[in-house]
């Protein structure tokens, strides 16, 4: 385990703010005894705001189950992330990232960056009912990271994003190497404590007819394809 995963797994929390824009209680903390004071994202399940298609309580598992996916597939797109107990109870935290305040995030995510193409990708893999640009984190030194990744994973088609300019373009093979990963991944072992078992099947299935089709999906008729507001 490394330093940095062993501290957030570990150190006590300190609370120091709320992200008062979230839905769901989000608040900021700083790890006890980290020189210097090192941020995290804690989100505790009893913040969880019911939803009618995904179920009380599970939100941070899913957050928890996209890091995770995120790691092992080596997309290397979510900030580490853990499932722990905090001030306000069991949930989740993540590293958190101090974006570059100088990038107009929404011209940046309608562009086409190929860590964009990944991202998009990543949310066609994991079922991400929810990309908005300001969920979009952009460091100083230019890489992306994703965050928010409560409403993923899902047993029905709900992908609903702003990166929809791919859409229909096909995979080049760094990408259908990063899907042959996650088909190689034993995802019931994985994720069996965090999904459903239709959810963990239909990712499966999901993973494999994003190969067979070779390309970046369109979206769906039957639900909305950008989440409201979009940023």
């Amino acid at each position: 385990m490394s330093k940095t995963v062993d501290a957030i797994k570990n150190a006590n929390l300190i609370v120091i703010g709320r992200l008062v824009d979230a839905s769901n209680a989000t608040l900021q903390a700083t790890l006890e005894n980290s020189e210097p004071a090192k941020k995290v994202i804690y989100k505790p399940v009893l913040g969880e705001r019911p939803l009618w298609d995904f179920a009380d309580g599970n939100l941070a598992n899913r957050e928890y189950a996209a890091f995770l996916l995120s790691h092992l597939a080596e997309f290397d797109l979510v900030p580490t992330t853990v499932l722990r107990e905090g001030p306000f109870g069991f949930g989740m935290v993540q590293e958190w990232v101090e974006i570059d305040d100088n990038l107009d995030i929404v011209q940046f995510g309608q562009g086409d960056d190929p860590q964009l193409r990944k991202l998009a990708l990543f949310d066609a893999v994991i079922n991400n009912t929810d990309r908005k640009f300001g969920h979009l984190l952009v460091d100083k030194t230019g890489k992306l990271r994703g965050c928010d990744h409560g409403v993923c994973f899902h047993q029905e088609n709900k992908l609903r994003t702003v990166l929809w300019q791919f859409a229909g373009e096909p995979f080049n093979i760094e990408e259908f190497e990063l899907l042959n990963k996650v088909n190689k991944l034993d995802l019931n072992s994985l994720f069996g404590d965090l999904l459903t078992n239709p959810e963990i099947s239909a990712l499966k299935q999901r993973n494999l007819d994003l190969i067979e089709a070779g390309k970046f999906p369109f979206p769906n008729d039957e639900w909305p394809a950008i989440p409201w507001p979009p940023v």
